[in-house]
């Protein structure tokens, strides 16, 4: 038996882990008594796993609200990324610690879920924490804290529905569906176009909304992006752009009321599936197998013309040959095009994707009013505009910006913005931004916490304390004296009872969100509450953490 070290035990005690025999001799029984593991147990892992989450939250926390930082994050290969959005700053982070990491999975949920949010939630779950952390000092046990802010989170979300508002989603008036997406990029790096871009994004949901069952498919909207240009050239197309060319220079470049072919199938002779050898001994036999090629693209060609084609797109690539043919024929191609895009292209514009030439027919086309090859800047750099398509419920959002970075940061921008009026197409609730729903939810959870007689009423008080956070960190941000704003707003909705009153980040002189157009989903702050909740309960729950030494790995 392998008879680890005793030493520091009173005398008859043996350390967690270690079993004893009939004889009283130890037997091994977790690694973690051999010194290849080291170990936390109790109140002692529950506040390092707090501290981690603590540490995490607040290198986002200068990220919340209008006037939050941006962080620079470097991969390893040198890629730079410029961003202020929670969900992308803690993906590209390096994080090694798993309490770390389990709030990166947080924020990766809020995003996947509702789109944006993703700094506020992980500001809320570190502020759940801190304050979990002084009811443990006091002797609380943690499954009555986790139990404590499990009903709270109840309270607050039951009273965010009862503030909630309803505004009727209407094509011939959408400003409330502006305002909600100007709020989401007012934190963003294009906040001084967000009108515009708001407007897109409105534009481009309606575009592909099925009102009546209130869904949207996002993968309808297209975000395509090109450096170099200005960011308030970025543009909606009602219709598809693509990422090519038009593959021969003396093709046409602008073809009307185009009939689109939409292959997957390559512009080349079949070739054999197993294995084989050609010999040639005489030049006879070359410029039969030569005429032999040739009369195989002729056909593909021919049939493509047959089908009454004026444009071809193909997923594959195909050789010079093939396209001089085509262009002899007066064909326009494009090859390459990615399976996601041929598949956009055909909902866009009415056609089926065709796998074998023998396949394609008249009634298989697809059809478009214009297609286009654009091109930009001094670089010449090209891409395929395909507009006025049969079917309209395929858009792209074309975005411009100085450099790549800014390209990337607007399209993620845009992204956050699309899925908040998505949210409202589903769920058209609103609450009122800068804070106001946490405070109010706060005074709310406090008034319930005082009806509770059981040591469940402090991790109720807690949780209403740490719902102050979100707003304390919108005060921060914007340079206010903190306290003395969360106060101030917190004291006039108490006395008032309008729970529109939120911290004045823009110096607007009003601290009514209603009044500053403001607007934020009920879906949204709902969704971080619970998740947060739930995140807090997991971590609580944490008693031991077992951690392998990565150096006696394999031993």
């Amino acid at each position: 038996f392998f008879r680890p070290r005793m030493q520091g035990l009173p005398p008859g005690a043996t350390p967690l882990g270690i079993a004893q025999d009939e004889f009283g001799r130890p037997i091994l029984i977790m690694k973690a008594e051999a010194e290849e593991t080291s170990r936390l147990r109790g109140i002692e892992a529950q506040k390092e796993n707090i501290t981690a989450a603590k540490t995490l939250a607040a290198m986002v926390r200068t990220s919340l609200g209008p006037r939050g930082m941006d962080k620079i994050l470097v991969s390893p290969d040198g890629d730079v990324t410029v961003s202020n959005d929670g969900a992308t700053i803690l993906d590209k982070m390096e994080v090694s610690n798993e309490i770390a990491s389990l709030l990166c999975e947080l924020s990766k949920s809020q995003d996947n879920e509702i789109g944006d949010g993703t700094t506020g939630v992980v500001v809320l779950a570190g502020s759940l924490l801190e304050h979990a952390e002084g009811l443990l000092d006091k002797g609380i046990h943690p499954m009555r804290v986790a139990e404590g802010y499990e009903r709270a989170s109840e309270i607050a979300t039951g009273h965010l529905q009862s503030i909630a508002e309803t505004f009727v989603i209407d094509q011939n008036n959408l400003e409330p569906l502006i305002q909600t997406a100007m709020a989401t990029l007012s934190s963003k790096i294009v906040h001084t176009h967000k009108r515009a871009i708001g407007e897109m994004c409105v534009k481009a949901i309606m575009a592909v909304a099925d009102l009546e069952r209130k869904d949207v498919n996002l993968d309808l909207i297209k975000l395509e992006g090109k450096a170099g240009g200005r960011l308030e050239d970025t543009c909606l197309v009602d219709g598809i752009v693509i990422d090519k060319d038009i593959s021969h220079p003396q093709m046409p470049k602008e073809i009307k009321d185009a009939k689109i072919a939409i292959l997957t199938c390559p512009f080349e002779p079949p070739k054999p599936k197993t294995k084989h050898k050609i010999d040639i001994t005489t030049h006879e036999q070359y410029e039969t197998l030569y005429q032999q090629e040739q009369e195989y693209f002729r056909k593909m060609v021919q049939q493509c013309k047959d089908a009454g084609t004026t444009l071809v797109c193909c997923q594959w690539g195909f050789d010079d040959e093939a396209n001089h043919l085509l262009m002899a024929n007066d064909l326009p191609a494009i090859r390459w095009v990615g399976g996601v895009e041929i598949e956009l292209i055909a909902i866009a514009t009415g056609g089926r994707i065709v796998p074998r030439f023998e396949e394609l027919s008249a009634d298989k086309l697809g059809t478009a009013g214009v297609v286009r090859e654009v091109s930009f800047g001094t670089t010449r750099d090209k891409m395929v505009v395909i507009e006025k398509c049969a079917n309209s419920k395929a858009v792209t959002i074309f975005v411009r910006g100085g450099n790549k970075m800014i390209v990337e940061e607007a399209k993620r921008s845009i992204h956050d913005a699309l899925c908040v009026v998505r949210n409202l197409v589903r769920d058209n609730r609103i609450v009122y931004g800068g804070g106001a729903p946490e405070i109010s939810s706060s005074i709310a959870v406090h008034a319930a916490a005082d009806k509770i007689s059981s040591v469940e009423q402090y991790a109720v008080h807690a949780f209403a304390d740490a719902l102050d956070a979100v707003p304390i960190a919108l005060a921060e941000n914007s340079g206010l004296n903190a306290i003395e704003a969360l106060t101030s707003v917190k004291a006039e909705q108490v006395r008032t009872g309008n729970p529109k009153l939120g911290i004045d980040c823009m110096d607007a002189g009003t601290a009514d969100m209603k009044a500053q157009g403001v607007y934020e989903t009920l879906l949204q702050k709902q969704q971080q509450i619970r998740l947060a909740t739930q995140m807090c309960k997991m971590i609580l729950k944490i008693d031991d953490v077992i951690t392998e030494d990565p150096t006696m790995a394999g031993y």
